[in-house]
């Protein structure tokens, strides 16, 4: 459906976009996730023509899209912003794409009751847009992208201006939406839980060039470097020399998966896998801090050497701060990244 060959983008010497390559398959959803100035959004603007390549191509079901003005790609495009005419209620605002597209009346009433019911807001095509929540707002806004039949849908932050509780049933519906549909999805965000939870595929992006790409499952058991490692929130990253089934770090010695790669290397012990016992045995630390997140606690540990550890404990099974516990390590928590300070994928 989309795919795209050394598409480079220069804002003065800086590559915004640096040689970038990705295909996307037709129904698959894509989610590229970066921190500010990593170039995703710079790459959705690509893709729909707002802003042109420097070198490479924008390929649409394998036809080369220079040239190719933004109405005429097929592709729709949902903004953080929404972006809804104000001066056009709810009904106004999906037809708009299928009137600019010479859709008869009767055909564009008949899709705007059909789109309204699929984003769960029937009968709100009379609404004014001043009186939607952001909730819905956010659903006019997907029903209207979705309005001309485009073969891509491209999200831009789509859940961002919502709070966490509403965009996590969102995003939840969307994927669902998207599934039945069959819609082709190119979405950027700096949410990795809004991204690990409506993708198909993750791409992980730095300095305008991908650094990671794989099913969530992959590339959060695999983030393969340390930079992405700590873009999905992980602190348990240590420089390590990993020696057969054990790696030597500023933690002590901790225990690594069969078959891991050896000598000078970067650990991610993820907070899982630190085991947290009673003073006396393994690694002294002394509780720092508790963190209280539904139905585990996150656990800050201060060894009296190396950097503090992170640990997830049972509600009934936290220490108490400043209590003084032991740290053991489980091998099927760990990871061995790429060599020290390396960030490729």
């Amino acid at each position: 459906m989309l795919t795209l060959e050394g598409a480079t983008v220069r804002f003065g010497a800086r590559a915004v976009l640096d040689a970038v390559d990705l295909a996307v398959a037709e129904h698959e959803i894509v989610c590229v996730l970066g921190p500010s100035g990593s170039g995703k959004s710079t790459l959705l603007r690509a893709v729909a023509g707002l802003q042109a390549l420097d070198a490479g191509r924008v390929l649409l079901a394998g036809a080369d899209q220079a040239g190719v003005p933004v109405h005429r790609r097929g592709v729709g495009l949902m903004f953080q912003d929404h972006q809804l005419f104000p001066q056009r209620d709810v009904a106004g605002n999906v037809a708009f794409g299928p009137r600019m597209h010479g859709v008869p009346k009767d055909e564009r009433a008949g899709r705007v009751e059909e789109l309204l019911d699929l984003v769960g807001l029937p009968g709100a095509g009379r609404r004014a847009v001043a009186s939607l929540s952001g909730g819905e707002q956010q659903r006019v806004a997907l029903a209207r992208a979705l309005a001309p039949r485009p073969r891509l849908l491209m999200l831009d932050e789509p859940l961002g201006q919502l709070d966490r509780g509403l965009r996590e049933r969102l995003v939840v519906e969307l994927r669902a939406l998207f599934g039945r549909l069959g819609t082709t999805v190119l979405a950027v965000t700096h949410d990795q839980g809004e991204a690990f939870a409506l993708a198909d595929r993750v791409v992980v992006m730095r300095d305008g060039r991908i650094v990671r790409s794989g099913t969530p499952v992959e590339v959060w058991q695999r983030p393969g470097s340390e930079f992405v490692a700590r873009f999905l929130g992980f602190e348990n990253v240590v420089p390590a020399t990993v020696s057969g089934a054990v790696a030597e770090t500023a933690w002590g010695r901790i225990p690594v998966p069969e078959g891991s790669a050896q000598g000078e290397r970067t650990l991610l012990v993820r907070p899982a896998g630190v085991r947290v016992g009673a003073a006396g045995g393994g690694l002294a630390c002394r509780v720092e801090s508790r963190t209280f997140r539904g139905h585990h606690v996150t656990v800050v540990l201060r060894p009296a050497d190396g950097p503090p550890l992170e640990a997830e404990c049972a509600p009934r099974e936290v220490p108490e701060e400043g209590a003084e516990v032991a740290v053991a390590f489980r091998a099927e928590d760990v990871v061995v990244l790429d060599g020290a300070g390396q960030s490729r994928s």
